[in-house]
């Protein structure tokens, strides 16, 4: 059966499993068990245990739920409260005002965590209660979250960065270093955004309050001091080298406690919610992880997306019609897997076409890493469409609908990083020299 027949039937049984409210990390195991029972000679039965185990058992993914816990903690206590308050006189008069804290909370814990799962659960967990308690927009707040998420495998460091590094032979320094710069450049489009819709829908954003002194918003922002404290510890301990990512987590876990504590907000019966709330996500996000890694062994042995990428390199594209038909082929992939497996079945025959056609392998990384910030809240399977249907009780495809003009400021900042390829390149020139 023709390879592309085989992508179609599967995604087929994915959406008629999705739409008949089939788990969602059973859906995806489902999907890898029919392709890999009826068009490969492989025995489905272990590859998935050995998937199961494989997504699961790792010392990195330690980090995604102690980073859950610590949004659990500043959510379940007054700190999350307290943190809104400090932030609100500063962005009274900017148009969206406390909306544009999913996108600075999801941009500077992105530069901690390195998930996008981990950075769109904690915000999530810590900004939409109290956005909504405000009055401010349910849908807008939704699909700012879901998309400023993936700020975590944008803003170095960066798991989905490292793959690519290794796989492209490129210095992982470089690529964070180049992160950067479009980090900032997509949380101002996203922001953008905010103030243009803001602006818009007057009559659905809160009404601005009642101006106040320069010295009373010096005094509401000693609300912030605790969790920037936090923030910056966080931060600081992982930039100077002194903890790995899943340690920062654990630091951030007992930051959190020590702050809730020190504020009298910390109670036995909030922490066991805390923890609960911790055990439930966790296990929904891992759960999802482990079909999607079994649906992606599925992929490799099925051949797909090396099929794809070979299709495109038989074309023989101009340089830009390259890019175009990539991003479509990547667009396509990331309907079925996740980043990581994107850049790993793909690499050995699209990294050789990208640099015949003289495109700089670090900008690519880029670029690569922005098409999978677009998988992640692409249905069927964005997984930060699958985080907040769990936390939100809404459907992935309403969440969908909701994302979509910030999914348009993705394809922007695509757009201006092909046009205006110094967007990438600039700073590890500037830091590290031009490579030679």
């Amino acid at each position: 059966m023709d390879i592309l027949l085989i992508g179609g039937l599967l995604l087929i049984i994915m959406m008629v499993l999705l739409t008949g409210g089939v788990w969602i990390a059973m859906t995806l195991a489902i999907c890898g068990w029919v392709g890999q029972a009826f068009f490969t000679s492989t025995s489905p039965g272990n590859n998935l245990f050995s998937s199961f185990w494989e997504s699961n058992a790792s010392w990195e993914l330690a980090a995604l739920p102690l980073f859950i816990w610590m949004g659990e903690i500043l959510f379940r206590t007054r700190l999350s409260e307290d943190m809104f308050e400090g932030l609100r006189p500063w962005l009274n008069r900017v148009p969206g005002r406390l909306m544009h804290t999913t996108i600075l909370g999801c941009g500077i814990f992105g530069s901690v965590s390195g998930s996008s799962a981990a950075t769109c659960a904690t915000i999530a967990k810590v900004a939409l209660p109290q956005l909504l308690k405000r009055g401010y927009n349910e849908q807008l707040a939704i699909g700012s979250l879901a998309t400023a998420g993936t700020l975590g495998i944008l803003i170095p460091p960066s798991i989905t960065m490292v793959v690519y590094a290794v796989a492209a032979d490129a210095s992982i320094i470089r690529i964070f270093l180049a992160g950067f710069l479009p980090g900032f450049l997509l949380m101002m489009l996203f922001s953008g955004y905010i103030m243009w819709w803001s602006l818009r829908h007057p009559d659905l954003v809160p009404p601005a309050d009642p101006p106040t002194t320069f010295m009373e918003k010096i005094r509401l922002s000693g609300n912030l001091l605790p969790c920037t404290a936090l923030i910056i510890f966080v931060v600081w301990v992982l930039i100077a080298g002194y903890a790995t990512a899943t340690e920062c987590a654990a630091y951030g876990v007992l930051g959190s406690l020590g702050l809730a504590a020190w504020s009298r907000s910390l109670t036995w019966a909030n922490f066991c919610e805390a923890l609960m709330g911790t055990t439930r996500t966790s296990c929904m996000i891992m759960f999802i992880l482990a079909g999607a890694a079994f649906l992606t062994k599925t992929m490799a042995f099925t051949g797909i997306p090396r099929e794809l990428a070979e299709w495109v390199n038989a074309m023989q594209l101009s340089p830009l019609a390259l890019i175009a038909v990539l991003t479509v082929v990547y667009l396509i992939l990331g309907t079925a897997l996740d980043g990581i497996s994107m850049i790993v079945l793909t690499s050995a025959v699209v990294l050789p076409m990208i640099q015949k056609a003289g495109f700089d392998l670090i900008w690519f990384g880029i670029f690569i890493v922005l098409l999978v910030e677009i998988a992640e809240v692409t249905p069927p399977v964005g997984f930060n469409l699958f985080v907040l249907q769990n936390m939100t009780g809404k459907d992935s495809n309403t969440i969908a609908r909701a994302a979509i003009p910030f999914f348009g400021c993705l394809v922007v900042c695509i757009v201006l990083i092909t046009v205006f390829p110094q967007i990438v390149t600039i700073v590890p020139d500037l830091v590290m020299g031009k490579a030679r």
